[in-house]
């Protein structure tokens, strides 16, 4: 038989097609398009449609296809239910949305997405006795269908039929050439057109049928060969001549014109059957079908005209237009039927917020109507308080953290007085940097950014809060610490904290504007530092300068460590000293007591946290001083107590 058959596909490949848990419906069909050039029969357009859920995602789910797969494999068997050479490879044409939204101004709105792919070709097949069955299998269908068990494993089969020589080898099928997302209301009756073409103009027929099951096992290398009678798993009560239940059930008219009241919602496979009967002689020509999803939502609605009982119009230009907002709940393409209050009125068709422009200002009581003269329809009433004109902002002014930081209220209201106002320094945890006075003040504690707050309410029912941030500066100056010297000993100042160096007086000074200058003297002397930054914050430091013969250690012979804040501590006074090499004192026994390098601590007369007796103690420091000699120094001390 393969030398009579000749196929326009040039390659022929092995084609493994996964999972895929979106395949809802479909058909198949063909279109006789003239003589074959190739062999003693015809040439065929053979057209698949496959529709799959467009809002469907696969996620992770290891092998399941969230999208149309291309190609697809097409099998053609003789009337004896042989496979006619190897799989054909259709590749997609084209691609369709399908969306639909229930539009209707007593139920909520509910909207389904749906695609659908068109695979074609074209074949040269030889007129034979009984004839081709044209077959395309594949698992699965959508998850969750409602009639139909384990939807999600269980496959489709899609099947037309050539007639054979002892027919009408040059007909061309009929097939349903609309491709809509039916989405319909549970409890409701509905109606749809589900009637077919054909081209011959052939007497047609319809019925419900069963869908037919196939390509279970999710992997599509094999088809089953004709004749196809496997239909899926109907869920009880369900099944193809009533495959969505309600009262009435669905029916179909003899025209293709679909009717029922479904009372559960969910997503439903519906079969159509068309059988041709040849108009002139009555001879029986071929059946197809067509599955389909309908999708019934429950749709119920309780229409709420919603707007705010008290609207304040309280911008700050003195525009009397205000925006009213509408919250209603309503169905798809409700009406809002508005009552201004000032003898105006007006209808919309949507829910956006409503700019209504007064005459004057005033309080006006509004009423809306969703749904006027339906037997959906709701009130409600509210009140405007047209009185606009109110602005709020305050000042600041001071930048550094050492000042008190002034605000003043600057707001103002053209229609209207301002009652009360509440500050709020933005310093966390601190219960009392607020303040209700119109004029007032802050000092912070440290430099930071705050967030200042004013909280204003007026006789006009309106309420405005302002937030600004604050940025506080500070200096933090340091002269350096109180020094030491022996008489000509140099001493570079190490001023900080800010951006501009003032010192004064400047007596011994290499310069009185850097913050580093070289002192040299011989007197003791103070020093002020005044240490300013860009954004003109300013402070005060200053260092003590003791000038003594040197260099050498200055040790005291008694220390009275009774915490009285008066010589509690033995220590040495360096002067010239670059280097402290030990600090060490021992009791009388010779044992070590203490031992430092730091000579600003000093020994506060305890060993290993315990008070030392009264009694002398030795000591013996060592240093090197500002002209590199060694100063070897020993001694006694007497605590005291």
């Amino acid at each position: 038989m393969s030398k009579f058959l000749y196929l326009v596909f040039c390659c022929m490949m092995i084609h493994t097609i996964t999972a895929a848990y979106h395949i809802i419906g479909g058909e198949i069909y063909y279109q006789t398009v003239g003589i074959s050039d190739r062999v003693a029969g015809y040439k065929y357009k053979i057209t698949l449609k496959l529709y799959r859920d467009g809002d469907f995602v696969c996620g992770t789910r290891q092998g399941c296809l969230d999208i149309f797969e291309n190609p697809i494999p097409i099998n053609i068997f003789n009337a004896a239910g042989q496979r006619i050479g190897p799989q054909i490879l259709f590749y997609i044409q084209e691609t369709r949305p399908l969306r639909d939204t229930l539009k209707n101004p007593c139920l909520a709105p509910q909207s389904i997405y749906l695609e659908v792919a068109f695979y074609s070709d074209t074949v040269h097949l030889p007129a034979i006795p009984g004839g081709y069955y044209i077959a395309y299998q594949r698992c699965c269908r959508g998850e969750s269908i409602t009639n139909i068990h384990d939807s999600e494993r269980e496959g489709s089969t899609f099947y037309t039929v050539i007639p054979g020589t002892e027919g009408r080898p040059d007909n061309n099928c009929a097939f349903f050439d609309k491709d809509e997302a039916v989405v319909i209301c549970a409890g409701l009756p509905f109606t749809y057109n589900y009637s077919a073409y054909d081209a011959d103009n052939d007497s047609l027929t319809y019925s419900l049928c069963s869908a037919l099951a196939g390509g279970a096992t999710r992997n599509n290398e094999s088809i089953s060969s004709p004749p196809y009678s496997t239909t899926v798993s109907y869920i009880s009560p369900y099944s193809g001549l009533d495959p969505m239940g309600g009262a009435p059930k669905l029916s179909i008219s003899a025209t293709g014109i679909i009717t029922g009241t479904p009372d559960r919602a969910g997503k439903f496979v519906v079969t159509v059957c068309v059988s041709e009967y040849n108009r002139r002689t009555g001879a029986f020509i071929g059946t197809h079908s067509k599955d389909i999803l309908i999708t019934v939502y429950n749709c119920n609605t309780t229409i709420r005209a919603v707007v705010p009982g008290i609207v304040n119009n309280c911008v700050d230009e003195p525009q009397l237009a205000v925006a009213i907002p509408n919250t209603s709940t309503a169905g798809f393409t409700s009406t809002f039927h508005w009552y201004f209050g000032d003898g105006t009125d007006t209808i919309t068709n949507n829910q956006d917020i409503f700019f209504h422009q007064y005459p004057d200002t005033g309080k006006y009581k509004i009423k809306l109507v969703v749904n006027r003269g339906l037997p959906c329809t709701d009130s409600t009433t509210g009140l405007v308080n047209n009185y606009p004109g109110f602005r709020a902002g305050f000042t600041a002014n001071g930048l550094c953290r050492e000042d008190p930081v002034f605000f003043e209220d600057t707001s103002s209201y053209l229609y209207g007085n301002i009652l009360s106002r509440k500050w709020d320094f933005g310093v966390d945890k601190i219960l009392n940097d607020t303040s209700v006075a119109q004029r007032t003040n802050y000092k912070y504690g440290k430099a930071a950014i705050y967030t200042v707050t004013l909280k204003l309410t007026t006789n006009r029912g309106c309420d405005k809060t302002i937030t600004n941030n604050l940025q506080l500066y500070e200096v933090n100056p340091f002269a350096g610490n109180d020094t030491i010297l022996a008489r000509g000993q140099p001493l570079t100042l190490k001023g900080s904290g800010g951006d501009l160096y003032t010192w004064w007086p400047g007596a011994g000074l290499s310069s009185t504007g850097a913050p580093d200058p070289v002192v040299l003297g011989n007197d003791d002397i103070s020093y002020v530092l005044r240490v300013d930054n860009l954004q003109g914050c300013y402070g005060y430091d200053t260092i003590n300068i003791k000038y003594y013969t040197g260099p050498d250690m200055y040790i005291p012979n008694a220390f009275t460590p009774n915490g009285d804040g008066q010589n509690d501590r033995f220590r040495f006074i360096p002067v010239g000293i670059q280097q402290y090499n030990f600090f060490r004192i021992f009791n009388r026994w010779g044992e070590l007591v203490y031992s430092s390098t730091d000579f600003r601590s000093g020994w506060d007369g305890n060993v290993n946290g315990r008070p030392s007796k009264q009694d002398t103690y030795m000591w013996i420091a060592e240093g090197i001083d500002l002209n590199g000699r060694k100063i070897l120094r020993k001694g006694t001390v007497t605590l005291l107590r």
